[in-house]
């Protein structure tokens, strides 16, 4: 989870002002947490306090109204009304990073994943994104090998992850459809050498990059075994009080040791 949160956080310098190469400061003035962190402490704390994720998602839309979400969350999450809109934007995606930490098997992880897509992003690509982030997380801290995770991404996902990054980047242009985000954000994370590396190609995409980058930071947290010590300083330094007390509690709760020092 802190993972996705430090992804977002780099990343949202370059999402309206996209960029293709993985050389560039990692945190700048205008460093900051989206609808992306926003969204995946929601989900977080829906998942420790047992509240529904719908209630939660609108808890925290009410309390950061300015995070930059869609248009079709907002409208959900405005109104009185509870039911889906349909949505396979990667909304499901960038959120669902604490089911992949916090469930015990695989099969539990891909259905709580579909239910936290579900309240808003029914479509059939919007719970296969969640599905897709989530079960990656589950593997890779499970201890599967990237040749596993990526078996299990195009054999049981359906995605192809054929392509590498140099054959992406140059036509790659900014998707919020979860079809044209998560393969992405799974390359990225599968070509990476550790955690701050996979969280740079991401960005180097040029795409919706805070998204992109917070979906594979999810997944590089659960590969290398935590977060940089560097970074995980200065992300917690960025988020405010609400949003940084639920993301330790939960990262103590679901992610041993991540207080010690990672390479």
């Amino acid at each position: 989870m802190l993972g996705a949160i430090a992804g977002d956080i780099i990343g949202s310098v370059y999402e309206w002002n996209p960029i293709k190469t993985a050389e560039f400061p990692l945190f700048s003035e205008s460093s900051r947490f989206t609808d992306d962190t926003v969204l995946t402490v929601a989900l977080a704390d829906s998942i420790m306090s047992g509240i529904d994720y719908a209630r939660k998602l609108k808890e925290y839309y009410r309390l950061y109204p300015d995070a930059g979400y869609g248009g079709m969350f907002h409208a959900w999450a405005s109104s009185e009304r509870s039911e889906p809109y349909g949505s396979f934007g990667n909304g499901s995606a960038m959120r669902v990073s604490p089911v992949g930490f916090a469930c015990g098997d695989l099969d539990t992880v891909l259905e709580k994943a579909r239910e936290s897509a579900a309240v808003t992003h029914d479509h059939p690509e919007g719970i296969r994104g969640a599905q897709a982030v989530a079960g990656v997380i589950f593997l890779a801290r499970s201890g599967a090998d990237k040749d596993e995770i990526r078996d299990w991404a195009e054999g049981e996902m359906g995605y192809d992850l054929s392509r590498t990054l140099d054959e992406i980047r140059p036509s790659y242009r900014f998707d919020v459809t979860c079809q044209g985000t998560v393969p992405e954000a799974v390359t990225a994370f599968l070509e990476s050498g550790d955690f701050e590396e996979a969280v740079r190609l991401a960005v180097s995409l040029g795409g919706d990059s805070d998204t992109l980058a917070c979906i594979t930071g999810g997944m590089a947290q659960a590969f290398y075994g935590g977060v940089p010590r560097h970074i995980t300083e200065r992300v917690l330094e960025l988020l405010d009080e609400r949003l940084r007390s639920v993301t330790v509690e939960f990262m103590d709760r679901y992610c041993s040791g991540w207080r010690e020092p990672v390479l």
